[in-house]
């Protein structure tokens, strides 16, 4: 026993020296020196860490990291709701209403027609996501399918709206996937399912100690080992020190989530496979658009590429802990302390370190950072106020009225990129963020100049090609390509979808098959594959597909409408009108069930009802030829 607590106290008396400190001198750890970067030391949870390292613990649970994510409660959430907790959105014709019930929260999406509700919908929300400096948004948990809502608090502004990429017609409701790009993010490392999209078995409640200073097994058994080191003195290479570490591959553990861009993963790679004390760039490369006079055009998560903009970076070799401790909220370090870092280097007079008039000096009350570091909103983010880390001169009005133009992608993780990588990034920011078509072209452009293998780029040409819509030259690609050897299961799908949209089924299905092996629970892929069987009017198989995609999450309306089509063709059309019904409830703007609905309304000899259905899918789909061709067919009955 007296033992145990000399070991504890030891370790005590060690959580004073890994609080950050910022010093001229420090020890530099060599490069995977760590002994915690192999894959096989565990992760051992905040709690352990929290057993000897209290004050730490108290202080960072209310940082905003600490505070990331968490169960929806009412203590969480930062939200109001009161009348003003409405949202409509005028894109979609849908209402959103924020609401608890026995302290459970829930988002009702609704529609008004002449007064009357046409529609409802009502989900429960799961987890909240976002520290509450912010933004609070809302994540529902089906099954273990993890998808976000699509109203966001602001916290600023103190006001409900849509949130972030759900404005502006981009509406998605409620089947925004909550990847592990995301999730791993905004959270701590996720019990994700293997083969899924956005599964996860278990979900911590907000990002703890070893996503900064990597898993703790070891450290932890050392320590209970009685093997401590006197970090005063040397480096304890149980557990990476950000603060040991050369200022690169400490930046990187920052950026790893405050880089906010087109992330693109290497091969073989995912979002769980950087470890703190790794290069960033082995996991993956982040590239970010750049634009001339783009002085106030970036996004929320930027600072990490908004500081390396500054000389303070680039000369004074600065890092986001020369001002910034970890540890310690925000909200609660004073503006004194990030001044005081801007004077540990420029280090004069006030009166010569600044060159202000000495009237706006005083209404400034010499705040270096208010002057240098302005708050501005995000390009990605509506009514939030940041701050600025491109530290400098302020930027004149005529500056920020200068239009900006594109110039090109850039790799931020790596000085030296291949042609194949910034292909790479050049789809990506296609497909996650700027869909014009010079941004494919530059695409080509890379993979023309790519001198690597075609095996190498294999699965890029299928993807830029795919993206391209280019099916005969994915086809021509992957004329002598067998399933078995593809790895990738994007790869596989981009062909089976090229055979199925030259109507190919038969080879379609191979490799759609493919695709669901190697990710069983990606829903989409098994719907792909499910209509695939349709298509072969196999409806044993398309039914057993569909089954286990509502046996994985039940609110899935393109498999409910396609089980209720399979079984109008069995003549079982009481059944078929539950499915199409079902995944109306869900979507009530599902096109194709919209349809399908009139078919078994013209089925069952109901005419009227099957004319209004017609009428409204013209007013939403106006250009839908088959609704106009099948309300004539019913005018002329």
């Amino acid at each position: 026993m007296i033992q145990k607590k000399i070991i504890y106290a030891a370790l005590l008396g060690m959580a004073f020296l890994l609080v950050y400190c910022n010093t001229p001198t420090r020890q530099i750890a060599e490069r995977n020196t760590y002994l915690n970067l192999n894959d096989t030391v565990d992760y051992v949870g905040m709690q352990t860490c929290r057993s000897c390292h209290q004050d730490i613990y108290e202080t960072y649970i209310h940082t905003g990291m600490g505070q990331s994510f968490d169960h929806a409660t009412k203590e969480k959430s930062a939200a109001r709701f009161d009348r003003h907790a409405l949202v409509y959105d005028p894109d979609s014709d849908f209402y959103y209403k924020p609401f608890w019930k026995d302290n459970i929260l829930y988002i009702k999406e609704f529609r008004l027609e002449n007064g009357d509700t046409t529609h409802s919908r009502t989900e429960q929300i799961s987890y909240v996501i976002g520290s509450g400096q912010h933004t609070n948004s809302h994540l529902i948990n089906e099954n273990g399918y993890v998808y976000q809502a699509p109203i966001t608090f602001y916290t600023q502004d103190g006001k409900w709206d849509m949130a972030p990429g759900f404005e502006g017609g981009a509406n998605s409701r409620f089947s925004r996937i909550i990847a592990t790009e995301c999730m791993t993010c905004h959270n701590h490392l996720p019990d994700h399912v293997a083969g899924s999209e956005n599964k996860y078995k278990a979900v911590p409640r907000g990002i703890e100690c070893e996503r900064c200073h990597g898993a703790g097994e070891l450290h932890v058994r050392e320590k209970l080992a009685g093997n401590t080191v006197d970090t005063s003195q040397y480096i304890d290479y149980s557990i990476v020190n950000p603060a040991k570490l050369p200022v690169e591959l400490e930046m990187d553990i920052c950026q790893r989530c405050h880089l906010q861009g087109t992330a693109v993963l290497n091969e073989g790679k995912d979002f769980f496979d950087f470890r703190p004390g790794m290069k960033l760039n082995e996991v993956m490369n982040v590239f970010l658009p750049r634009y001339t006079n783009a002085h106030d055009k970036f996004i929320m998560a930027s600072q990490a590429d908004r500081m390396r903009l500054s000389k303070c970076f680039t000369v004074g070799k600065m890092s986001c802990t020369s001002c910034h401790n970890p540890h310690k909220s925000i909200e609660a370090t004073t503006t004194e302390t990030y001044n005081n870092a801007c004077k540990n280097c420029h280090q004069k007079t006030d009166q010569e370190l600044c060159s202000a008039p000495q009237a706006e000096r005083i209404a400034k009350q010499d705040n270096c950072v208010d002057c240098h570091m302005p708050k501005s909103g995000s390009i990605d983010i509506p009514h939030v106020r940041i701050t600025d880390h491109a530290i400098g001169v302020p930027v004149t009005e005529k500056e920020k009225d200068d239009i900006a133009r594109f110039i090109g992608l850039e790799c931020l993780t790596n000085e030296n990129p291949s042609a194949l990588d910034m292909a790479r990034g050049y789809i990506a920011l296609y497909e996650k963020f700027v869909p014009e078509a010079h941004i494919l072209d530059s695409a080509g452009v890379f993979l023309q100049k790519s001198n690597a293998p075609v095996s190498e780029k294999f699965n890029t040409l299928v993807h830029y090609h795919f993206t391209k819509e280019n099916y005969n030259d994915i086809l021509a690609y992957a004329k002598n390509t067998k399933p078995d050897n593809l790895p990738d299961a994007w790869t596989a799908y981009r062909i089976g979808e090229a055979h199925s949209r030259m109507e190919n089924v038969d080879k379609s299905l191979i490799f759609l098959k493919k695709a669901v092996e190697l990710r069983p629970f990606n829903l989409d892929f098994n719907n792909k594959l499910g209509t695939a069987y349709l298509q072969k009017q196999d409806l044993k198989n398309a039914k057993k597909i569909f089954n286990f995609i509502l046996s994985e999450n039940k609110k899935q309306p393109v498999a409910l409408n396609n089980l209720g089509y399979i079984f109008l063709l069995e003549g079982k059309a009481g059944q078929a009108n539950q499915y199409f019904d079902k995944a109306l409830a869900l979507d009530p703007d599902y096109e194709l069930a919209m349809l399908n609905k009139v078919a078994y309304l013209a089925y069952k000899k109901e005419y009227e009802e099957a004319e209004e259905w017609l009428k409204r899918i013209a007013k939403k789909f106006p250009d839908n030829q088959k609704a106009k061709d099948m309300l004539k067919q019913l005018n002329a009955i």
